[in-house]
Formats: structure tokens, C-alpha cells, sequence
């Protein structure tokens, strides 16, 4: 950790001439605050943070999108203050192409060591960060102590770590999957007439996907959760009776990658709808 102006400028300089985009930190391995001209990231960071983006104002002002590999940024005059003042120096793994899983205790350790393969550690104050080659979405407690840090996060530079960095495996991406919130059961009722639905007929069916697109399009948080119910309720309606084409289903698809999802969540999402209802 640096304490001084003059150490952690230094280090920083280091490692962006490493190609490692960094930025300070103050005490309590916090970054420092936003300034007005970055309010609602209209200094350049994109629409609700969602992917990562440049800041640029020239303050140390927007935690991750603030970390830069260029010196003249580093040592200008708008930073000066933040050096001087800085606890630690941070670095924006994404932003080099990395994923940290950061180990919080030893029995987040001794997991890594029986789960993950080898790769370049880092030792911190509690545990270790574990180092791979290669980014991906961030997350939070996806196993007891276990943080992953990578696009749109920020992980203190504790110093190079030892042994060789190996590529990113499966096993780390699949943490960041999260299975859909439990739901209330659905009783979906049989149609009558041997699985013919009562209510075939072009202009039902298309309201119907049509409602279930815009449901998905009109989410703004949780959109992993509205997009597995509104998979339930249109299955609940239709799954057992045939109504429904691979026409219908890409439209539901799309509108979910629409706000973001993987092609991977949506055929999770739709299988564990089919699952709960059985079809």
C-alpha cells in the first residue's frame, strides 16, 4: 500500500506504462468522490454504468471508468490533489483484458486451490487475489468470500503476485451466472379438447407476445427476473397447447438481449420456466 504522493504516483506511472489502467484511492480503499461535471456520467461514462466506458474529465473522479494508462493524465495538475492525498493505488482489471477472484478468507482460499486451476496470486491483507488472463462481468459474493473483479470494478494494486498468469477458465465465468429468484408456483391448467388451446387464433396470440415484449423492454432493474417470469406467464398460457413457433420464441429472445441478456440466459431462463410448469 503507498501512503505518499511521490510513492504512488510513481507506482501508477509504472504500471500504466504496463498497460494496467490505474487510478488513487483513499483511505479505506475507497475511490474519490465524483465531481459535478461527471453527475449522471455526462463526462463520457455510458448510460447507467452497463458497459465500460472512458471518463473524460480530467479529475480521478469516476472509480474504475476513471483509470487511465496515460502519464500526461496521471501527473496532471486536476490529479495532483488526489496523489497527494492518496492511501493506495487501484487498477482497472477489465480494462486489461483481466479477471481477479479475490479470496477473502482461507476457506475462500482452500476452495480456489481444490476448484480453480493455477494462476498468478497476489497476497492481501485476508487473502488472495487470484489473477487470470482475460475479462468478464463482475460480481459480488458468488460463493462465500469469493468476489470476482473485472469489467466495471476496481482491485488494489498490492504488488506483481508470483507464478504465471493462466487463461481464464469456465469454472470462473459460471460464478458470475446467477439462477433466476425463486418464484410462487403457477398452476398452468390443461386445455381442453387434447391440447388444443381455446384461445388459437392469430390476433390472440400476437397481443399476447407482443405484451411479453414490451414487459421485458419496460424493466429497469432485476431484468433477469422480469425476463424468467414473463417466460413463465406466456408459457403458463401457451406450453402445453402447441401455439407457440421458434417465430414467437426468437421474438422473446431478442427483446431480452434487447436489455442485455446472453443468449445463455434466455435458453436458462426458458428451460427453468418450462421446468417449474412442467411442459
Amino acid at each position: 500500500m503507498t501512503t505518499n504522493r511521490t510513492t504512488a504516483l510513481t507506482t501508477a506511472l509504472r504500471l500504466a506504462t504496463d498497460g494496467l489502467p490505474v487510478l488513487p484511492l483513499r483511505a479505506g480503499k475507497v475511490p474519490f468522490g465524483n465531481c459535478p461535471a461527471c453527475t449522471r456520467n455526462v463526462c463520457g461514462g455510458r448510460p447507467n454504468m452497463k458497459t465500460p466506458g472512458p471518463c473524460t474529465c480530467p479529475r480521478p473522479c469516476h472509480a474504475w471508468a476513471a483509470a487511465t494508462t496515460h502519464s500526461d493524465t496521471l501527473n496532471s495538475l486536476a490529479w495532483a490533489g488526489a496523489w497527494r492525498t492518496a492511501a493506495a493505488v487501484a487498477y482497472h482489471p477489465g480494462g486489461a483484458s483481466l479477471t481477479v477472484v479475490d479470496l477473502d478468507n482461507e476457506g475462500a482460499i482452500a476452495w480456489a486451490r481444490a476448484a480453480l486451476p493455477a494462476t498468478r496470486t497476489v497476497r492481501t491483507t485476508r487473502g488472495e487475489h487470484w489473477i487470470y488472463q482475460g475479462a468478464m462481468p463482475s460480481a459480488n459474493r458468488v460463493r462465500p468470500g469469493v468476489d470476482i473483479k473485472s469489467a466495471m470494478a476496481y482491485a488494489r494494486w498490492l504488488g506483481p503476485g508470483i507464478g504465471a498468469l493462466a487463461a481464464l477458465p469456465d469454472v470462473v465465468r459460471a460464478l458470475a451466472v446467477r439462477a433466476p429468484a425463486p418464484v410462487r408456483p403457477v398452476t398452468a391448467p390443461v386445455p381442453a379438447g387434447g391440447g388444443v388451446c381455446r384461445h388459437r387464433t392469430p390476433a390472440y396470440l400476437e397481443r399476447g407476445i407482443t405484451m411479453a415484449e414490451q414487459q421485458i423492454g419496460a424493466a429497469t432493474s432485476g431484468v433477469h427476473n422480469a425476463v424468467y417470469r414473463t417466460f413463465l406467464a406466456v408459457l403458463s398460457a401457451h406450453g402445453r397447447c402447441g401455439c407457440l413457433t421458434e417465430a414467437h420464441t426468437a421474438r422473446l429472445f431478442a427483446a431480452a438481449q434487447a436489455k442485455g441478456e446472453t443468449p445463455r440466459h434466455c435458453t436458462d431462463a426458458w428451460a427453468n420456466a418450462r421446468t417449474r410448469l412442467g411442459v
